[in-house]
């Protein structure tokens, strides 16, 4: 079973590899880690398109607060 679990982790960590690479090819500004939670949270039945506007939202704001970013 180990074997298995193992097999199940290296498989999850190269579609997100996969995942962060078109990420950055279609230019997302989303680190891994931010990547990673997205991914979690669609898999856990969030919309994607909400948390998709949600992020946009959230960039808006941070531009505003701070822009020289």
């Amino acid at each position: 079973m180990p074997s298995r679990e193992a097999e199940r982790i290296s498989s999850a960590q190269q579609t997100l590899d996969i995942l962060h690479e078109i990420s950055q090819l279609l230019n997302t500004r989303l680190d891994r880690e931010t990547l990673t939670t997205c991914v979690r949270m669609i898999e856990s039945g969030v919309n994607p398109e909400a948390l998709a506007a949600v992020i946009q939202e959230l960039r808006r704001e941070s531009s505003v607060l701070d822009p020289s970013s």
